[in-house]
């Protein structure tokens, strides 16, 4: 693939992204507002299916031993704006073809309550963003590879780290999801579900990832895993010396 098309390529990859996050914030904002909606079986069978989809697609494409064999396809400066292309691609699906389950569970009709439910909502994107910056968003998003590409550099992944709310948790970005899952002031069985199969999937996808994790990086990343807690903001239990550069997404 020629320089200049790579990068673009992997620009318009990443603007394909900025418009489906953008569309699943608001996506998971109305979850809960009032729709007609077809028999519960079948909107409970279509939601899990597409739910599968996405955690499987994800699952898949992060893993060293895909990325090994998906590189002999797709030239290495490309295979994270393909994975970014093919995720949103994958999201935008579960966004389109979701069911509406809008019988409510709870509401708080308190209305500071619902204000910090919806602060609470907001804070978590915000996390999610913010974290992304903290590690290389840039080279989350596959931005660097094809920039280091273009220019003829070549691309040398993010080292170990310590920002922010790393020092904390080992996984903010997927803390920050959990938040703004389940911070709203009306939960309907649709965004109950929704909440409760993201948050087990990312229960699961950690260890998956943080095998990885140790297999790449070793003894350094052993120690941060031992002395960060993995998304619950605990005190440390002793000192850590880094933190690993992980594409969570």
């Amino acid at each position: 693939m020629k320089k200049t098309s790579a990068l673009l390529y992997g620009g318009v990859c990443y603007v394909v992204f900025l418009a489906v996050f953008s569309y699943a914030i608001w996506f998971v904002w109305t979850l809960d507002e009032p729709r007609a909606a077809a028999p519960w079986p079948r909107s409970l069978l279509i939601n899990m299916g597409l739910l599968a989809l996405f955690a499987g697609q994800h699952s898949v494409m992060a893993r060293q031993w895909f990325k090994r064999r998906w590189t002999r396809i797709v030239v290495p400066p490309v295979e994270r704006s393909t994975y970014v292309l093919v995720a949103s691609v994958v999201l935008l699906l579960v966004i389109v073809g979701w069911q509406p389950m809008p019988a409510r569970v709870w509401s708080v009709d308190n209305p500071v309550g619902r204000l910090i439910l919806q602060g609470l909502f907001g804070a978590g994107w915000a996390i999610v963003l913010a974290s992304t910056f903290l590690i290389d968003h840039f080279d989350l998003f596959g931005l660097k590879q094809v920039w280091t590409y273009w220019r003829g550099e070549k691309y040398q992944p993010s080292a170990f780290q310590v920002y922010g709310l790393y020092k904390w948790v080992r996984h903010p970005i997927y803390l920050g999801f959990i938040i703004a899952f389940w911070s709203t002031p009306t939960m309907s069985i649709g965004h109950l579900f929704f909440a409760a199969m993201c948050t087990g999937y990312i229960v699961i996808a950690i260890q998956l990832e943080e095998r990885d994790l140790i297999t790449f990086h070793g003894e350094p990343y052993r120690i941060y895993q031992s002395g960060v807690s993995m998304l619950a903001p605990w005190p440390r239990k002793k000192e850590s010396v880094a933190v690993p550069s992980t594409r969570e997404a």
